[in-house]
């Protein structure tokens, strides 16, 4: 009996990824060597439209190259990228346009944008809403700087702790034993 369970767990072990992966490469956009690679690209490209590549640097869960669909907006790549992490300056987003002559960008641009004007404030409901369309080969960087917080150490002072009280107790009653 365990060794046909064991045999049908092996089986299922064996072809699920092999499934699971063939389902995901049919749906793919672009150039698929780029996907073995695995490292900071990701690919929200659609098939029936024309795609665009653009990085995102600095502080956001998933910083990299992303494939996105042409007409997407700052606001779209900053939720692509799983949104900024607790580290980053929201107060000076950059986004980097540099030169490119198939999208009429006839110099470098550098747009300076304040998170809170794209989400929280009223600027973000009016017409003129600073949430630019991006362009091939922008370069979305959000700064920051890691921040401390107590109870990133706390594991840290509690087993220093440990380690004192038990050698006090050892002390103890090694004394207690002496007398």
């Amino acid at each position: 009996m365990n060794i046909r369970i064991f045999k049908i767990f092996v089986t299922i072990m064996i072809f699920f990824p092999v499934l699971s992966n063939s389902q995901v490469d049919r749906q793919r956009v672009g150039n698929t060597d780029i996907y073995n690679q695995q490292g900071g690209f990701y690919n929200f490209g659609d098939k029936d439209k024309v795609n665009i590549d653009v990085n995102v640097w600095g502080f956001v869960k998933y910083p990299g190259k992303y494939l996105i669909p042409k007409g997407s907006t700052l606001q779209d790549l900053i939720s692509y990228s799983g949104g900024p992490t607790i580290e980053s300056k929201l107060e000076e987003i950059i986004l980097y346009s540099p030169r490119n002559d198939s999208a009429n960008i006839n110099s470098d641009r550098i747009l300076k944008i304040n998170y809170d004007d794209l989400f929280w404030q009223e600027n973000a409901v009016s017409k003129n809403r600073n949430n630019p369309l991006l362009s091939p080969g922008d370069i979305l960087i959000l700064k920051g700087e890691p921040r401390y917080f107590a109870r990133d150490n706390i594991s840290f002072i509690l087993s220093i702790s440990s380690v004192l009280i038990s050698l006090g107790i050892l002390v103890v009653s090694a004394i207690s034993i002496n007398k």
